[in-house]
């Protein structure tokens, strides 16, 4: 099946989509120059196909791209950013640690 990545600007979140279907999501809101993820969803009969990580490394790749950062409050990117300490440059310095994350 195939797999795709999209930005739904209208709803706030980014998709992912297997074949015709929505597989998850992954919601965002605006925060000044950062982008706040607040939630991120595989659907049940997805779970187990390593979406979520597909998802959020696009997502993070795209933010990076429009020059944004990113505050990780969904447990599962703050988890994902910290397994993947490229994306950690995101983070700005002064949420890191209110967040969890390494400071440097």
């Amino acid at each position: 099946m195939e797999t795709r990545v999209e930005k739904n600007v209208d709803l706030n979140r980014f998709e992912i989509h297997v074949g015709n279907q929505i597989a998850g999501l992954a919601a965002y809101e605006s925060a000044a120059a950062n982008r706040a993820f607040t939630h991120t969803e595989v659907y049940p009969q997805f779970e187990g196909q390593g979406l979520a990580k597909i998802l959020i490394k696009f997502a993070l790749d795209a933010t990076r791209e429009e020059g944004l950062g990113v505050l990780p409050f969904c447990p599962f990117v703050n988890k994902y950013i910290s397994k993947n300490p490229e994306y950690l440059d995101l983070v700005p310095e002064w949420a890191r640690e209110r967040l969890g994350l390494p400071t440097s």
